[in-house]
């Protein structure tokens, strides 16, 4: 493939837009948020813990849920995406159900923010995905004021190699399928996504200026279900499927 992802990814989430519509409107109405694909507790993860008062940014946004959650518990979020179809139905949410924040069409690795402008940036599975590891995280390190938090949560690397190979998103298998070495990029059939190793990521976030704090492997509760076709259940309970780092942006 080119190297027009950002254009791809923004045409595949405008298409994909309406189904996201009503399965994300429980998320903006739930008391507690609850995390990645299977539905994880805060309670567990504590990815929110003491976000009051903190200017935010939610890098990839899409319906701004996480954004909505970050708005109850006190903090000041904006939400970035780079669908105008997702931030529409974010909108509608915000009209219906509230809380109100801004808004702003963009992309995470070229945000049209100024430098330290923020104390926490979060992706769940937004840029986390989506954008190039190797460009999303620098900028979110250039808009984090000194001690500002990373958190972002996607693939976890063992779902990716265990993914079959092609253009296609098949459902995952046990075994190991895709070499680890010079994993980065993944291009399907209708999107691009990312992924890099964990030495990897542990690397570029220490050069773009973070101390890593956590990596959080997830397990599926029990009895959990999703509405992803290409996991199951019994594979989620016995590997992560999702992952979540936390870092900070080091003190000058």
């Amino acid at each position: 493939m080119g190297e027009g992802y950002v254009e791809r990814n923004r045409a595949a989430w405008d298409r994909w837009a309406a189904g996201f519509a009503e399965t994300d409107r429980p998320k903006w109405a739930s008391d507690e948020p609850v995390w990645g694909i299977w539905g994880v507790p805060e309670r567990e993860l504590h990815l929110l813990d003491d976000v009051d008062g903190l200017d935010a940014v939610e890098l990839g946004c899409g319906t701004a849920y996480v954004s909505a959650w970050l708005a109850r518990q006190g903090a000041r979020p904006v939400g970035l995406d780079n669908s105008p179809n997702q931030l529409a139905t974010a909108r509608r949410f915000q009209d219906e159900l509230g809380p109100t924040f801004p808004l702003i069409h963009g992309d995470a690795e070229r945000t049209p923010f100024p430098d330290a402008g923020f104390d926490l940036a979060i992706s769940e599975y937004g840029a986390a995905i989506w954008c190039d590891p190797y460009a999303w995280i620098p900028e979110a390190a250039r808009i984090l004021r000194p001690g500002g938090r990373l958190v972002f949560l996607g693939h976890s690397v063992l779902a990716m190699l265990c993914s079959p190979e092609g253009g296609e998103v098949l459902p995952i298998e046990p075994r190991l399928i895709r070499p680890q070495f010079g994993m980065h990029r993944f291009d399907w059939s209708d999107a691009t996504e990312f992924q890099i190793p964990h030495g990897e990521t542990i690397r570029l976030l220490r050069a773009s200026g973070f101390e890593v704090e956590d990596l959080l492997e997830l397990q599926a509760p029990e009895g959990a279900t999703t509405k992803a076709d290409w996991v199951t259940l019994e594979w989620a309970r016995r590997y992560p499927t999702d992952e979540v780092w936390k870092a900070r942006k080091r003190e000058v």
